[in-house]
C-alpha cells in the first residue's frame, strides 16, 4: 500500500512529534485534537521545535516550510477522509481509544490502516474493536518523537502481512529503526525497562543509596545517558505506574509490582518533569 496522506489522533507530547516527523518526511499530514486550545498548544510545541532547530543549525529554514506546510492541525474526525494511515496517540484509556476508533471508521476509506502509539494496552484488543481488524497495528514512538530513533512495530493477531510491511516500511520512510515486537504487555524496550526502574525505587527504599548517586552510578558506571530517577522523571511517574500495573496484572510477577512510593508519589500528584516535581525539583524551569 502506498501512503501519501497520514493523520495523527491527539496532539499532545507524543502526537505532535508523530505529526512532525511525518511532515518532514515528506507526508500530507493532519492532526486532530479534541478541542482548539489543545491543537494549537500542539502546533506550537512543533514550531518551537523547529525554530529552536533552525536556530541551532540541526534543521535548515527550507526544511522547517516544507514540514509545516505538509501539516494542517483540526478539530473534526471528518477531515481525516483522505488518510492512507491513521496513527492514534491519545490517552491510554480502552473505552476512549474505542470511540475515537468508530468514529475515524465511519469516514475513512475500507483499506486505510488505523495504528495505535499505546505503549502498554494489547494491539489485539485494540484491533478487535474495529471494523479492519486485518488493517490494525501498534507503532509506539519514542519520547521525544522527532530525536528518538526506534518504533516498535507490533502486529496484533489479526494484522494481515500486507499491513504488517507497510507499517514497517512508513516507519523507515520516516527516518527511524522499526523493530517487530510481540503484541505483550511492555512490548520489547518497556519489557526490559520498567523492571529497571521498579528496582531503582525499591533499592533506594532498602537504603541502597541516595537519588543522586544511584543516577551518577548508572550514568557514570554503565555509560547510560541518565540515571533511573531522572528518566521516570522523564518519562513520568504516572505513566510508569499504569504500565506497571498493566504487566503486574498480565504476568503476576513480583518485579512488574509498583513499589510503594511509587504509587505514593503518583497519588501525590509527583509525576515528574511534567508536574514540576518528581524524584526531582523542576521549580525553577
Amino acid at each position: 500500500m502506498t501512503v501519501r496522506t497520514v493523520g495523527v489522533l491527539g496532539c499532545g507530547l507524543m502526537g505532535s512529534g508523530i505529526a512532525q516527523v511525518s511532515a518532514a518526511a515528506g507526508y500530507k499530514t493532519v492532526v486532530r485534537e479534541v478541542n482548539d486550545g489543545a491543537l494549537q498548544a500542539g502546533l506550537a510545541r512543533i514550531r518551537k521545535f523547529l525554530t529552536d532547530g533552525v536556530a541551532k543549525g540541526k534543521v535548515t529554514e527550507d526544511a522547517q516550510s516544507k514540514t509545516l506546510a505538509n501539516l494542517t492541525g483540526t478539530t473534526s474526525t471528518d477531515d481525516l477522509k483522505e488518510c492512507d494511515i491513521v496513527i492514534e496517540a491519545i490517552v491510554e484509556n480502552l473505552e476512549e481509544k474505542r470511540a475515537i476508533y468508530d468514529a475515524v471508521e465511519a469516514v475513512v476509506r475500507p483499506d486505510t490502516i488505523i495504528a495505535s502509539n499505546t505503549s502498554s494496552l494489547c494491539i489485539t484488543e485494540l484491533a478487535a474493536s474495529t471494523g479492519r481488524p486485518d488493517r490494525f497495528g501498534g507503532l509506539h514512538f519514542f519520547n521525544p518523537v522527532p530525536l528518538m530513533k526506534l518504533v516498535e512495530v507490533i502486529r496484533a493477531l489479526t494484522t494481515s502481512e500486507e499491513t504488517a510491511r507497510t507499517l514497517t516500511a512508513f516507519a523507515a520512510s520516516l527516518g527511524k529503526e522499526p523493530i517487530a515486537a510481540p503484541d505483550r504487555p511492555g512490548f520489547i524496550v518497556n519489557r526490559l525497562l520498567v523492571p529497571y526502574l521498579l528496582d531503582a525505587i525499591r533499592e533506594y527504599e532498602r537504603g541502597l543509596g541516595t537519588i543522586e548517586d544511584i543516577d551518577n552510578g548508572m550514568k557514570l558506571g554503565c555509560g547510560h545517558p541518565m540515571g533511573p530517577f531522572t528518566l521516570l522523571d522523564f518519562v513520568g511517574l504516572d505513566t510508569t505506574y499504569y504500565i506497571a500495573n498493566i504487566m503486574f496484572e498480565e504476568f503476576r510477577e513480583p518485579r512488574f509490582a509498583p513499589p510503594p512510593l511509587l504509587k505514593r508519589m503518583v497519588l501525590a500528584g509527583y509525576h515528574g518533569r511534567k508536574t514540576k516535581r518528581g524524584f526531582y525539583s523542576y521549580s525553577s524551569t
